[in-house]
C-alpha cells in the first residue's frame, strides 16, 4: 500500500472474495487501520488484474494484483483471513488445521447457524465441516464481545440479521414481547444483492419500483430466530419478509410485536437505554424520532427507536443501519478490532454521510 510503513506488530490479512462488494469494502477499511497489511487480495474472477483497476477509488492506494491463491496456502502467511464468498464456499475448504495457523473472519452464513440441519435446509446444500460449528462465535459485537476476543471462527451477521436483532434485542432478552408475536418487515437497498450481475438488479428493473422477495422463505429467518431465541431463552418463531428498494445502500426493519404487558414509554426507553447506552456504534433516537437509512449511510451505526400502539396493545420497533457497513463490512472489522485487541472503533469511526 502507497505510503504506509509496516510496524513488528502489523497484523497481516487476506481477504478472500475480495472484489465483491463486502470484500471491497473491508480493504477500503483496512486501509484506513493502523497497524494492517494486507498481503493477499484473492479473486478466481479477476485473478491477476490489478486491484486499482477493478475499484478506481482505490487508485494509487492499494498496488496489488488479485489472487487466487488457496485457503490453506495463504493460513501460514497471515494472521486472520477474511472470507467474503458465497454460502457453501468456506465450509467447503475449512480444515481445523487452517485455524491452528490463523483465524477466520468469514461473511457467509456457513457457521452462523448451530444446527447443521436448520442450514442445510434453508440453504439447500450440504454442511462439509460441521464439526467446526461448536467453536464458531456468532460475531454480533455488542451481544458476543466477551465469545469474540478468542475466537478462531467468527461468522459475521449479514445485514437484515443485524438491523433485525439489535432493533428487538433488549425487548426481546427482558421477556417485555411476546416472543411468537413478532413480524419483521424489512427494506434493503440493491447492494444487498451482491455485485454479481443479475437481471433482476438492473438499472431498469429495480428504478421506481418496490417489491417483497422470499416470502415465508428468506433464509435469514432461521439466524434471527435462532438469534432471538437465546436472547429469550426460549426458541422463537417470527414472520420475516424482506423487501427490496431502489437505493444503493441501506436497511431498514420495523417490527412489530404484541407487549407482555402495559408499559409506558418511560419504561421501554429505560431498557433501551440500559441495553445500549454504552454502545459507541448503537443510537437509541429521541421520542417519535424514527430511523432513517439516510442518517446511517457510511458509518458503523445502527440507529433504533420505538412507538407504543395503546390502541392495539402492540409496540413496533424500529432500526436502521447501512447494509455494507454495519450490515457486513464495517461490523467485520469491528469483530477483529475486538479479537486483535484494537480500540473497537479503529479504521471505522465513520460520521454517517449526507446526503
Amino acid at each position: 500500500m502507497k505510503g504506509r510503513d509496516m510496524s513488528k506488530n502489523t497484523v497481516k490479512v487476506g481477504i478472500i472474495g475480495s472484489t465483491g462488494y463486502a470484500g471491497a469494502e473491508i480493504a477500503r477499511l483496512l486501509l484506513g487501520h493502523r497497524d494492517v497489511e494486507i498481503k493477499w487480495l484473492v479473486s478466481r474472477s479477476f485473478c491477476g488484474q490489478n486491484y486499482e483497476d477493478i475499484f478506481r477509488n482505490l487508485f494509487e492506494v492499494i498496488e496489488k494484483e488479485c489472487t487466487d491463491i488457496s485457503l490453506s496456502d495463504m493460513a501460514g502467511d497471515v494472521d486472520v483471513i477474511f472470507t467474503a464468498t458465497p454460502q457453501g464456499y468456506l465450509q467447503g475448504e475449512l480444515k481445523a488445521d487452517v485455524l491452528d495457523k490463523c483465524r477466520i473472519i468469514d461473511m457467509s452464513a456457513d457457521y452462523r447457524i448451530k444446527d447443521v440441519k436448520i442450514y442445510e435446509k434453508w440453504y439447500g446444500i450440504e454442511h462439509h465441516s460441521p464439526e467446526l460449528l461448536k467453536e464458531s462465535v456468532y460475531g454480533l459485537t455488542e451481544v458476543n464481545r466477551d465469545k469474540i476476543k478468542d475466537a478462531r471462527l467468527l461468522a459475521n451477521p449479514g445485514c437484515f440479521t443485524t438491523c433485525s436483532i439489535l432493533t428487538a434485542y433488549p425487548l426481546m432478552k427482558e421477556h417485555m414481547i411476546e416472543k411468537d408475536s413478532l413480524v419483521i418487515n424489512a427494506l434493503s437497498g440493491v447492494s444487498g444483492a451482491g455485485r454479481g450481475a443479475k437481471v433482476a438488479n438492473l438499472f431498469c428493473e429495480v428504478n421506481e419500483s418496490a417489491k417483497a422477495y422470499g416470502v415465508t422463505t428468506h433464509r435469514h429467518t432461521p439466524e434471527i430466530e435462532e438469534q432471538l431465541g437465546y436472547a429469550y431463552g426460549e426458541n422463537v418463531v417470527l414472520q420475516f419478509t424482506p423487501h427490496l428498494i431502489p437505493m444503493h445502500r441501506g436497511i431498514l426493519a420495523t417490527e412489530t410485536a404484541r407487549m407482555a404487558g402495559k408499559y409506558t414509554y418511560e419504561e421501554i426507553k429505560a431498557v433501551y437505554d440500559r441495553y445500549y447506552k454504552d454502545e459507541r456504534f448503537i443510537r437509541v433516537l429521541k421520542k417519535d424520532m424514527c430511523p432513517e437509512t439516510r442518517f446511517v449511510e457510511g458509518s458503523n451505526y445502527t440507529d433504533v427507536n420505538f412507538k407504543i400502539d395503546e390502541r392495539t396493545g402492540n409496540i413496533i420497533m424500529m432500526g436502521a443501519l447501512d447494509n455494507l457497513e454495519k450490515g457486513a463490512a464495517s461490523q467485520a472489522v469491528q469483530n477483529f478490532n475486538v479479537m486483535f485487541g484494537f480500540d473497537e472503533a479503529e479504521g471505522i469511526d465513520m460520521i454517517p454521510m449526507v446526503p
